[in-house]
């Protein structure tokens, strides 16, 4: 019986692709995202005194819910000095723009048309908001004519 030698070459360094986009904020997160975005780099103490309305969170529950969206990749960590100090990892559009996406996935069954659609509902949107949209879209329409596009 002839037998063929198999050779396995192993790579000692595989090169991985790591998903570095952190997950979606809960709604809490959300809160403490919307702080920073508003304030920036801020300790701990200043995210607890900026959150709005009356705040039921204590600081230790702000502290721990930053140290868990510091380890889902939603804020960065200065630990520099004693006090440390935290920011938003992503952009507040990004952010947007991940859950409007999750949205439309989830609730419109990918439909971008059924978003819109709901969004201009009359319950939903003003006149003023109305307004606003037929400007984008006018100015939208303009840049696309112009071959500017996006």
């Amino acid at each position: 019986m002839n037998v063929t030698p198999t050779i396995i070459l192993i790579n000692p360094s595989p090169r991985v692709t790591v998903d570095r986009t952190p997950p979606l904020p809960t709604e809490g997160e959300l809160r403490l995202l919307r702080v920073l975005w508003d304030r920036g780099p801020s300790t701990v103490r200043e995210v607890h005194d900026g959150l709005p309305g009356v705040n039921e969170s204590g600081y230790t529950t702000v502290l721990k819910l930053l140290q868990i969206m510091h380890g889902k990749g939603l804020v960065i960590r200065d630990e520099s000095s004693r006090t440390h100090v935290y920011a938003a990892a992503v952009p507040p559009e990004a952010t947007q723009r991940a859950l409007v996406t999750d949205l439309i996935d989830r609730a419109f069954g990918g439909s971008a048309h059924g978003l819109v659609m709901q969004a201009l509902s009359p319950q939903v949107a003003s006149r003023d908001d109305l307004d606003r949209i037929r400007a984008l879209l006018a100015d939208l329409e303009r840049r696309e004519g112009a071959g500017e596009g996006r």
